[in-house]
């Protein structure tokens, strides 16, 4: 089981003190759950359940002169559905609702069905059987708290080549395989994880075996994946044209760690690791598609094109499609003639209308309900695609009727709307403390598949339209939504979501780690248009958390990702371990860079170009490490799209990139970045600065460290100058200033991995990730050149140093407290990863300084250090 951090809970009850304070002199509304609550007293002595300690803080509220505090005793709260939370949940601003763990307990949230009566039916192979209600659907397994992945075939298998409809091999023993239909074909390509269910596996027809892939699934993934373009992708649509993995067949069952759900039959079965004892082992099933649901009014909100048969036009309209000029679904419908006029009859709050201004445009009148209510103007000096210029908010629930009315210019276009079917009134003023969120599933992609755009942004399988992973956690059209010392783990789902205009809410001093989607999100990718504040997602703050270990099941999603914002502020953070990005921020590609700059990139001509209402965000002292385990072109940070207002990026410490990696990416359209004061190392040959494109431009980059020179630099109007050059981990007390207040700032467990920023690194040292040597997370630090040193101060009474032992390492050189210990060897036969060649015990309690020096052999090797 990975550690996890105890940060989290020092954290807990500091806020718990904070929250329960938030009015001096005014005790909290006090009730309390348990696992086994019951009744409705929710007092000490008779504690209820969550949804009845919920019902009862509505009955509070009216009457709380303070916070109202539903305190949860420890243990494992199983949920079948998601605590719901919403508008008449909120506390108010100055007193909340808190949700929070009792003094010393440790309740977990939990969506999963525990898993016993495990029998061997396979001894050849060591599978063991154990019974589940017939229906059930699940993708993840959790033995112990340690993922199992479902079987799956060798990576890269030969032979496979792409037919029409799948893929055909020589190889005629698939066809044996049993329920084809659940059987999953997986391929990474580029930055992109696509999945398919198979139809069927048949004989082929010369042979062997034909892997008929699901039809509509193939379609999305293969032969016609969705691409609109500018705001919603970019150019590049990596597909589904190879077999990187076969996955979730009872045949592919051998290895360790491994196991199937037959979900008709009603078995799931297992291969246990080494030492796994199945009598007495925590197996935990997910089956909640989430565990915690906040949501004000209204839901999302997405534009409708303006071909919507509710749309009716009265004059002289006419159609035009297809057009590459930014317009949503690449229609409009026009008119050149004054007093036409669009309506549209709605039940809702308001509509938005929008529209293509440019400059032989002119002013439309707006009606509401018979009565004119403004006069709105679509001219402007260049042509703007999808703009908001009739906003209609605040009306009384009911039937409207909203019309707009030509009046000058040469033309009227209207190409979509937005129905606001509710108030807005988002679920407010509700904080949780010291829980944990745990096992929740997402079962879509068994039927449907993975239609993957980017960083775990998705294309539905039926409408094509942008959607995301679904979070164990999420939040919709929140604020002041707080998470202080929480943790997200072992889900299969994202794990937390501030969703659909979410505003000024917090996750701290937290942990979020395994994942199958991404860590963190913020945001959405289909509101760039808007121009309403109460309509944008702004003011969130995601600082102090340790985010770990997402992406592993779907290998595209990233740590945290945030779409169109502003004032979103990411601090304090280390996230690592991520098969693609660490942090990706903004969306857009090129949509609000100038045509012009859309030609120097050599884009088409007229261009898909608008407006976005992203800006003021903040990247800020966080340690990203360890990313870009499985696919490429992606980096520890990844900025993306333009912004109405400027950003800064200042203060990260980033590194250890595996595979295709810029350390400091600004991606197509990116602008606007104030970006200094990083510390780039262990670059691995990687860039420290990527600026591809034209269209990324007016970027100030400056004052920024670095382990390497090389960087590319085509974009437009930035100012640049070279970092700083460190080769050998000699960092001048500036730079060291950055590394030493970058992350959380506080220990994350005894076990610390060679990425931890307290350890420095002097001499000509790399890292190496993804090893699958047994290292501890999967990747070390290497030097070849003797003399070169590793040197970590702890506080302690004692430390053991690991590293991965081989033929070709040789002796390392002790030295603690500046006092030399002698040298260890690090040189067996056979390679072994987690080895304590040093430890040291009984020391005066206080600081200590270890240091490691490679003495001899070929490779000296770093895998961590343990600190008693």
């Amino acid at each position: 089981m990975r550690i996890v951090t105890v940060a989290a809970h020092l954290v807990t009850a500091v806020a718990t003190v904070a929250a329960v304070g938030a009015v001096p002199g005014r005790a909290p509304d006090l009730l309390y759950a348990a696992p086994s609550g019951h009744g409705s007293a929710c007092s000490a002595a008779a504690p209820c359940d969550l949804a009845t300690a919920r019902d009862r803080v509505r009955g509070v509220l009216p009457h709380a002169r303070g916070d109202v505090v539903v305190e949860l005793s420890g243990g494992t709260y199983r949920l079948t559905s998601p605590l719901k939370l919403g508008v008449q949940d909120s506390g108010a601003p100055g007193h909340q609702v808190v949700y929070r763990a009792a003094p010393g307990q440790h309740p977990v949230l939990s969506g999963a069905i525990q898993v016993t009566g495990f029998r061997k039916t396979d001894p050849a192979k060591n599978i063991y059987r154990a019974s589940v209600p017939k229906g059930t659907a699940g993708r993840d397994l959790f033995v112990d708290g340690v993922r199992a992945p479902r079987a799956r075939s060798a990576q890269d298998p030969a032979g496979f080549s792409v037919t029409a409809t799948g893929f055909a091999t020589a190889d005629p023993s698939y066809t044996s395989w049993t329920n084809a239909s659940q059987v999953e074909v997986v391929a990474n390509n580029a930055w992109k994880q696509l999945r398919c269910p198979l139809a069927s596996i048949t004989p082929g027809a010369s042979g062997g075996s034909a892997l008929t892939v699901d039809p509509g699934c193939w379609n999305n993934n293969h032969s016609a994946v969705p691409n609109p373009g500018f705001p919603f992708n970019g150019a590049g649509l990596p597909t589904l044209d190879r077999v990187t993995w076969l996955e979730n067949a009872y045949q592919l069952l051998g290895t360790p760690g491994q196991f199937y759900l037959d979900s008709a039959a009603g078995y799931l079965y297992y291969v246990p690791r080494p030492g796994e004892d199945l009598a007495k082992a925590d197996v935990e099933l997910p089956v909640a598609p989430e565990l915690l649901d906040l949501a004000g009014t209204p839901g999302h909100l997405a534009p409708l094109n303006d071909s919507d048969w509710r749309a009716t036009y009265t004059g002289s309209w006419s159609y035009s499609s297809g057009r590459p000029t930014g317009d949503l679904g690449g229609d409009v419908h026009y008119t050149q003639q004054n007093g036409d006029a669009f309506s549209y009859t709605f039940t809702g709050t308001g509509l938005q209308v929008l529209t293509e201004t440019n400059s032989d445009e002119g002013d439309m009148d707006v009606y509401v309900d018979g009565a004119k209510v403004s006069t709105a103007s679509a001219k402007s000096a260049e042509r703007l695609a999808q703009q908001a210029v009739v906003s209609v908010t605040g009306l009384p629930q009911g039937k409207h009727t909203v019309r707009v009315v030509k009046t000058s210019g040469d033309y009227l276009l209207i190409d979509g709307f937005t129905v606001i079917p509710e108030a807005i009134a988002p679920v407010h003023d509700i904080s949780f403390s010291g829980l944990t969120f745990a096992y929740a599933a997402w079962n879509a992609p068994s039927t449907a598949g993975y239609v993957d755009n980017q960083a775990g942004v998705l294309w539905d399988p039926a409408t094509h339209a942008p959607v995301r992973i679904p979070a164990a956690v999420q939040v919709h059209r929140g604020a002041r939504i707080a998470f202080t010392g929480v943790t997200v783990q072992h889900t299969g789902t994202a794990g937390i979501d501030f969703a659909d205009q979410t505003q000024d809410s917090t996750l701290s001093g937290s942990s979020v780690d395994d994942t199958s989607g991404g860590g963190v999100a913020v945001g959405e990718v289909d509101d760039y248009y808007q121009t309403q504040p109460a309509l944008m997602t702004s003011g969130n703050t995601v600082s102090g958390n340790n985010i770990q270990h997402p992406g592993q099941e779907y290998q595209d999603a990233v740590g945290v990702w945030v779409g169109t914002s502003r004032g979103t502020t990411l601090a304090h953070n280390d996230i690592g371990y991520t098969p693609y990005s660490g942090v990706s921020i903004g969306w857009g590609w090129g949509w609000a860079s100038s045509c012009a700059l859309q030609a120097k990139q050599g884009l088409p001509d007229p261009c898909k170009h608008g407006t976005t209402y992203t800006g003021g965000n903040h990247v800020t002292a966080n340690h990203v490490h360890s990313v870009m385990g499985v696919l490429n072109d992606g980096g520890p940070v990844y900025t993306l799209g333009g912004q109405a207002s400027g950003s800064d990026f200042t203060g990260n410490v980033l590194g250890e990139c595996v595979n295709g990696c810029n350390e400091i990416y600004h991606d197509e359209g990116s602008s606007l970045w104030d970006t200094h004061g990083n510390v780039v190392r262990m670059s691995n040959g990687s860039p420290w600065l990527h600026l591809w494109t034209p269209t990324i431009h007016d970027d100030h980059i400056y004052g920024n460290y670095s382990d390497t020179a090389q960087y590319q630099n085509n974009g437009t109007d930035i100012t640049l100058e070279q970092s700083t050059v460190v080769p050998d981990g000699r960092w001048p007390a500036a730079a060291q200033a950055i590394i030493d207040a970058a992350g959380p700032g506080t220990p994350r467990g005894p076990v610390i991995d060679d990425d931890d920023l307290r350890i420095s690194y002097l001499g000509t040292w790399s890292s190496s990730g993804s090893r699958n040597d047994g290292d501890l997370e999967n990747g070390v630090h290497y030097s070849q050149q003797n003399g070169d040193s590793a040197a970590i101060t702890f506080t302690g009474t004692g430390i053991g140093f690991l590293t991965e032992t081989n033929s070709d390492e040789g002796d390392i050189a002790v030295t603690l407290d500046g006092v030399s210990k002698g040298t260890v060897s690090a040189k067996t036969a056979q390679r072994q990863g987690r080895v304590p060649v040093y430890s040291v015990t009984g020391l005066a309690a206080g600081q200590h300084t270890l240091t490691v020096s490679k003495a001899s052999g070929t490779y000296f090797l770093v895998d961590g250090f343990r600190i008693y």
